[in-house]
């Protein structure tokens, strides 16, 4: 059996080769946030509360092309709406721990320490306080995030208007969908998704963004049906 301390510094092992694309990315939301005109301030309040690129990314998009609220924090929702799946898919791991500590653990799971921890945890199941593997992961990846978007605040402010940056934003979630294009099923998901938005481009409050998303989700679960 692993102590605490060794389960922990595994956890941060699995998290350094992942901050090859975490740090870069970190750094593009810090200075995208200064390319729409925010205070840095609320930009790194961003970090802290949703702590997740492509949400922080969408969240300040939607508020700097006229959005309202609701739906710039309905929009977060949805896109950090996997986070159930990830806490569900621990859970049976975690049933034993207290309240409070689940709470501070479910801060800490975003995409790439689910990954490392679920995949450690599978093997390593009869070990004991294996919490301490995802706490490891998360707070390292948390620590990196942070400084990379205070770096990207920073860098922002220098970089002038001409070059901008905002071109940064449809390449960055192009890289997250690329390797989905394989499949054709995915690929038809996506293409509901994009006309509904050019479709719905005119509805009310810029809820489009919401509507979209929700109907390939529909079409997901067709496709799903008519497999079965």
């Amino acid at each position: 059996m692993l102590s605490k301390s060794q389960l922990f510094f595994k956890g941060t092992l699995s998290m350094l080769p992942h901050m090859l694309s975490v740090v870069p990315f970190g750094i593009i939301t810090g200075a995208i946030g200064i390319e729409f005109g925010f205070d840095p301030l609320l930009i790194y309040a961003t970090s802290l509360i949703i702590f997740g690129g492509a949400s922080q990314i969408i969240f300040m998009q939607l508020l700097s092309g006229g959005a309202s609220t609701l739906v710039a924090v309905t929009s977060v929702g949805v896109i950090n709406s996997r986070h159930l799946l990830y806490g569900a898919v621990l859970s049976e791991y975690l049933e034993k721990l207290s309240f409070a500590k689940k709470l501070i653990i479910s801060y800490f799971i975003v995409d790439q320490g689910f990954a490392e921890s679920n995949k450690y945890i599978k093997k390593n199941n009869k070990e004991t306080n294996l919490h301490y593997h995802v706490l490891g992961g998360g707070i390292t990846l948390w620590i990196f995030w942070q400084i990379s978007t205070i770096c990207g605040i920073i860098l922002g402010s220098f970089i002038p208007d001409e070059l901008g940056l905002k071109f940064a934003i449809p390449l960055t979630f192009l890289a997250v969908v690329v390797n989905e294009l394989k499949k054709k099923d995915h690929i038809l998901v996506m293409l509901v998704s994009g006309f509904a938005s050019l479709i719905l481009f005119d509805a009310p409050f810029r809820s489009y963004i919401i509507l979209s998303p929700i109907i390939a989700l529909i079409t997901a679960l067709l496709i799903l049906r008519l497999r079965k």
